[in-house]
């Protein structure tokens, strides 16, 4: 897993220098280094889902191994969901009618009785993927900045309510070409997805 930061990417977030001179740096530092909701994305095959659907305790001991970081399936995107959501859609995560929210919550559970952090982890199954995959593939990172609204995000409670400040659109950006990383490998694959925040 890598961590991404402003076109550049690190073995760890403790591996980023402190020496950044831009002015917003306070609140990336927030986005980038606090406790909060963080989220996930893990590729898996067929064959991995259906393990953990028939038994949850595969994936969390999956995601507690020591080296669960150096897995190239797990992505990271840090506190981005819900603005990435809010991109897409110009809803937060909480409108369950957009159908581009699913990218990260299908609504399809892997155990209900599962926290993984926040709650159990949610999955889309490889026709799913392939389906997201087409609908966010041909969307140009860059071109949703125009579609960033830190007002109405504010209004609406698009988690974690720090967007009125310089650079956040690009720290969204970044981190939707993350997204968009992980369903291209895994539609190439026939992967499942599993989400989750923790």
């Amino acid at each position: 897993m890598r961590f991404r930061y402003y076109g550049l990417q690190f073995a760890s977030k403790t591996e980023l220098s402190f020496s950044r001179t831009n002015t917003n740096f306070a609140i990336l530092f927030f986005l980038n280094f606090s406790m909060g909701m963080i989220a996930y994305l893990l590729r898996v095959s067929p064959a991995e889902l259906d393990a953990y659907r028939g038994n949850s305790i595969l994936l969390e001991e999956r995601l507690s191994k020591d080296d669960a970081t150096e897995d190239a399936a797990l992505y990271d995107i840090d506190k981005s969901w819900d603005g990435i959501i809010y991109l897409l859609t110009g809803s937060n995560s909480s409108d369950t009618t957009q159908p581009l929210s699913r990218i990260f919550f299908s609504g399809q559970l892997v155990d209900k009785q599962q926290d993984l952090g926040t709650g159990p982890a949610h999955y889309l199954e490889p026709e799913e993927v392939q389906e997201l995959h087409a609908a966010i593939a041909g969307i140009v990172p860059g071109s949703l900045k125009a579609k960033f609204n830190a007002a109405h995000m504010k209004e609406v409670g698009v988690y974690p309510n720090v967007w009125d400040h310089d650079d956040t659109a690009d720290y969204l950006v970044e981190y939707f070409e993350t997204v968009q990383e992980a369903f291209t490998a895994a539609a190439s694959r026939g992967e499942a997805i599993i989400t989750f925040v923790r």
